[in-house]
């Protein structure tokens, strides 16, 4: 993964001129995008009421730095009081290295779970453009979140790792990240989180940028979407 990273940068970690900056981004960015998005939010929240009962908004703990808890916000994209027995199991064969794929159109495997029968009509579409995300520009106004770091984490998958997948957990997570604009779904569980230490461990300004930068590209092209 070294090729991915930013080599000229201290692996001592940022400045605090370059905390400073970056949360300073972090803010400005999500409150702007929020404001110019709120028509877009107003219909997805319609959308999805129309579509099944119940909130808009789903709600669940994961862990952020430090293995703090927090209520991550993303829209619904499932049904009401859907079990989670098989993300949970699917979650444990990822981890241990035992990944299910399947084949999109373009012949690239995914590693994601391709059948999950609880996403609504109006979900499905919200995970294929990842519009589901816009709601955490909450949690990153809150400061729990960052625009750029690895996806939070579920406590029950946290709950599998092994002992060098731990720096995961010593910056914020983030709406985009190393990740998401290396692949996505195309990666391997281990690839994923090895791309998040990596991250955490080389964290710079410049870096911060260009997955800012990088993200509108992946999301238009799909890349590694389901």
């Amino acid at each position: 993964m070294a090729g991915l990273l930013f080599k000229d940068e201290q692996a001592a970690g940022p400045s605090t001129a370059t905390r400073a900056t970056c949360r300073a981004l972090d803010v400005t960015i999500a409150a702007t995008v929020l404001l110019l998005a709120l028509p877009l939010l107003a219909l997805i929240c319609a959308a999805i009421c129309f579509d099944s009962p119940g909130s808009p908004l789903f709600r669940q703990r994961r862990l952020g730095r430090d293995r703090c808890e927090f209520t991550m916000h993303k829209f619904r994209t499932m049904r009401r009081a859907c079990d989670d027995g098989a993300h949970r199991e699917y979650v444990r064969e990822l981890i241990a290295g035992e990944e299910r794929t399947h084949a999109r159109e373009d012949g690239r495997d995914l590693y994601k779970l391709a059948a999950d029968d609880r996403a609504t009509r109006v979900g499905r579409l919200l995970r294929r453009t990842s519009l589901d995300e816009l709601p955490q520009l909450f949690d990153v106004l809150r400061g729990e979140m960052s625009l750029v770091g690895p996806r939070p984490v579920i406590p029950y998958e946290a709950e599998l790792y092994p002992p060098e997948y731990e720096p995961r957990f010593a910056v914020k997570p983030g709406i985009t990240g190393l990740w998401q604009v290396n692949g996505r779904n195309e990666r391997t569980y281990r690839e994923m989180v090895e791309l998040d230490v990596a991250w955490a461990q080389t964290r710079c300004l410049r870096g911060y940028l260009s997955i800012l930068a990088r993200t509108p590209v992946v999301l238009l092209a799909r890349r590694g979407a389901a």
